[in-house]
C-alpha cells in the first residue's frame, strides 16, 4: 500500500496535517464556545431564580449597609409597634390647589418633608366636561381621570373640588418620589375610595416606581405570621402601604382597611367634646383579638368642620389625654399606629403637638 502522506524528497507539497491555520481553527472555536459556556453558567449561578427572596443571593456591601441602617433606625419593632403622624384630607391644602376650605396648610410634599407619614386622600372619577372647559375660559379643560375631590368633582369649585385639579396618580407620584429620596422611611396612604377597581388600577399603573415600593400583606403572610419588622420592610424596599375602604382591590396590592385595621369613629363633633373612642365599624370592635395577628389601630381626631382655631384647641393636651384615657381603654391597651388630625402643626400651647405625641408613643413601646 502506498502511504498518501509520503512525498517525494523534491516535492513542494505540504502534508495536510501540518497546515497551521486549518489545524488551529477547530481548536479556537472550541475554546471560544467553552468560554461562553462558562460565562453563562457563572451568570446563572450568580442570579437568584425569579421570585426568590433577596436572601437567595449574597448581599452586596451596599445592601448590607442599608440593612444595618434600617436596624439602627427602627430596631426590632414590628409595624404594629410604631406610630405615624397622619394628616386628614391631606390633599385639601392651600399650596397644591385653590381650596376655599382646607384641612392642612402645606402641600402634600411639604407635609412629608415635615414628618407626616400617613396621608388620607379621597378618590373620585371626573368625566371631562366641555361645558366646564368653556365657561372657565380654558382653565378647567382636564381629561377624564381619577382626581382628588371632596365630593362631586363638578359641583362647587373650591369646596368639592379645586383648580388646578389634583390627579390621584400625580399625588401618588409625589409620594413615590419622596420615598425614593428618603430610603429609610415608610409612608401609608388611606383612600376614601369612590372609583372602580379598574379606574384605580389604571391610575396606579401610571405612577413610576410604585410597584417596586408597594407592600403586599398577603405576600408577606401577615395574617399567619403577624406584621413584619419595619427594618425588614425598609431593607426589602417595600415602604409604601395603601389602604382603601373598598374591598374589591386587594389584587392591586391595596388592602381593605376593615380587614387589616381597627378604627374609631372619625368625628369629635361640632363642639369638639365627643371624646368617646367608639368603633367605626360595629362588626369590628376596637379591642378585637385574632390568633397570631394584631390589627393596626388608626385613630382619627378631628371635627366635622376644620378650622385652624379648633385644631389648635384639639391637637395638644386633649389629643394626648384622649389616647391615654379613652382610646387605650377601648382598644384593650393598644396605642394608635396612625394618629390622624387636621392642621397637624397647630396645638394648644401645652407643649404637646401631634408630632411630639406620636414621638412619645414610639418612645414608650
Amino acid at each position: 500500500m502506498i502511504d498518501m502522506d509520503m512525498r517525494h524528497p523534491g516535492s513542494t507539497d505540504t502534508p495536510r496535517t501540518a497546515h497551521p491555520r486549518r489545524a488551529g481553527l477547530p481548536a479556537l472555536v472550541c475554546l471560544l464556545l467553552l468560554a461562553l459556556l462558562c460565562a453563562a453558567t457563572t451568570a446563572t449561578a450568580a442570579s437568584p431564580p425569579a421570585g426568590a427572596p433577596a436572601s437567595a443571593s449574597s448581599p452586596s456591601p451596599t445592601s448590607a449597609a442599608a440593612s444595618a441602617a434600617a436596624s439602627e433606625r427602627w430596631g426590632d419593632r414590628r409595624l404594629d409597634e410604631v406610630a405615624f403622624l397622619t394628616t386628614h384630607n391631606a390633599f385639601t391644602n392651600y399650596e397644591d390647589s385653590r381650596w376655599s376650605s382646607v384641612n392642612q396648610s402645606e402641600s402634600v410634599r411639604a407635609q412629608l418633608d415635615i414628618g407626616v407619614r400617613g396621608l388620607s386622600l379621597d378618590t373620585h372619577w371626573y368625566e371631562r366636561s366641555t361645558w366646564l372647559c368653556v365657561i372657565s375660559f380654558g382653565s378647567d379643560c382636564y381629561p377624564s381621570d381619577v382626581y382628588l375631590c371632596h365630593g362631586d368633582c363638578k359641583t362647587f369649585a373650591g369646596a368639592t373640588y379645586a383648580l388646578p385639579r389634583q390627579s390621584f396618580h400625580g399625588t401618588m407620584q409625589t409620594v413615590v418620589d419622596f420615598l425614593a429620596s428618603h430610603p429609610q422611611d415608610v409612608v401609608t396612604v388611606f383612600l376614601e375610595d369612590y372609583v372602580s377597581a379598574d379606574q384605580l388600577r389604571n391610575s396606579l399603573g401610571r405612577v413610576r416606581g410604585l410597584s417596586e415600593l408597594l407592600f403586599r400583606a398577603d405576600d408577606w403572610g401577615v395574617r399567619q405570621h403577624g406584621w413584619p419588622k419595619v427594618a425588614d420592610l425598609v431593607t426589602a424596599g417595600k415602604r409604601l402601604l395603601i389602604f382603601s375602604d373598598r374591598s374589591d382591590r386587594e389584587q392591586l396590592g391595596v388592602m381593605y382597611d376593615k380587614s387589616w385595621t381597627v378604627s374609631n369613629y372619625w368625628s369629635l363633633g361640632d363642639l369638639g367634646n365627643d371624646l368617646a373612642c367608639v368603633t367605626r365599624w360595629p362588626d369590628v370592635p376596637l379591642d378585637r383579638q385574632e390568633p397570631g395577628f394584631r390589627r393596626l389601630f388608626t385613630m382619627s381626631h378631628h371635627r366635622n368642620v376644620p378650622t385652624v382655631l379648633t385644631a389648635a384647641l384639639d391637637n395638644g393636651a386633649k389629643l394626648r389625654n384622649r389616647i391615654a384615657d379613652q382610646c387605650r381603654t377601648a382598644t384593650g391597651g393598644r396605642r394608635p399606629n396612625y394618629v390622624s388630625v387636621d392642621f397637624h402643626r397647630q396645638s394648644d400651647g401645652s407643649g404637646h403637638t401631634p408630632a411630639s405625641i406620636v414621638a412619645e408613643l414610639d418612645a414608650s413601646r
